[in-house]
């Protein structure tokens, strides 16, 4: 993802030992003013505070549950103003580059951004937690109405949600993806485990990736996995002609040698 990724960035965890919770610096001053108007940010940012008695109260997962779903009703700003980097730029969450970054936009004068990431006109439609152990990870769809939301629970396992539902996987999934269409949010999660090819790789990543899409107009998960003999180290799902195209990697999806076709469900 998610930070929102280009498809063909990797690699899925495995567990690892975590560092005990702790909550994010206290939000600059200049936010104050959006912060009084936004009760879904202060909301979170007091979860955040409280972080040490919920995590006793709730567990780990507990709060962590409670967590993300509190950050799936947040807008683009309201990431900003809590303190969480931007995909484009590092000051993000200046509010005079705030203004820039999530206030109004060419799309608004129907104009439809194909992307907002790199230098292009627009507004940030990733966001990424480098202050806390949740390593939280927000992405937006080019006009904000479908988000997708990744925070890291007890031993490194990633929970995601996408339009404020839970989505559930049988492994490990990456924490981050990205959209397709503004409708599908894809990621990858750690292949089954009799796959000929899967093991782990350096710095604790998975060998071997399943592809995960969710349908927000249906609100329903598809999980593809390689066959035995597909070496899927880093898979891209492509939507082209009503089909998706599935690529094993990002070299074999430029060079347009997917493995396999699927009908869009």
């Amino acid at each position: 993802m998610a930070q929102a990724k280009e498809p063909g960035d990797c690699p899925t965890k495995p567990d690892t030992v975590r560092a005990r919770p702790q909550a994010p610096e206290p939000t600059a001053d200049a936010w104050q003013d959006w912060l009084s108007r936004s009760r879904e940010a202060l909301t979170v940012r007091q979860w955040w505070a409280d972080v040490v008695e919920q995590n006793a109260r709730l567990g780990e997962d507990g709060y962590c549950e409670r967590l993300g779903e509190l950050l799936s009703r947040l807008s683009p700003r309201d990431f900003a103003a809590l303190g969480l980097g931007c995909t484009r730029r590092f000051d993000a969450r200046l509010p005079g580059v705030a203004d820039l970054l999530t206030g109004p936009r060419s799309a608004a004068r129907g104009e439809r951004l194909a992307s907002r990431h790199g230098p292009v006109a627009g507004a940030c439609s990733g966001f990424w937690d480098c202050c806390t152990r949740f390593e939280v990870r927000a992405a937006f769809t080019a006009d904000d109405s479908h988000r997708a939301v990744t925070v890291q629970g007890r031993w490194s396992r990633v929970m995601l949600w996408v339009d404020g539902i839970r989505v559930e996987a049988p492994s490990f999934l990456d924490d981050t993806g990205y959209w397709v269409d503004d409708r599908f949010y894809v990621t990858g999660m750690a292949a089954p485990d009799d796959r000929q090819l899967q093991g782990h790789v350096g710095m604790g990543a998975i060998a071997v990736l399943s592809l995960v899409i969710h349908d927000v107009a249906t609100a329903t998960t598809h999980i593809v996995d390689p066959e035995p003999h597909e070496n899927w180290s880093c898979p891209v799902a492509v939507l082209r002609d009503g089909e998706w195209r599935l690529y094993p990697t990002l070299e074999a999806r430029d060079a347009d040698r997917p493995d396999r076709t699927l009908a869009l469900p």
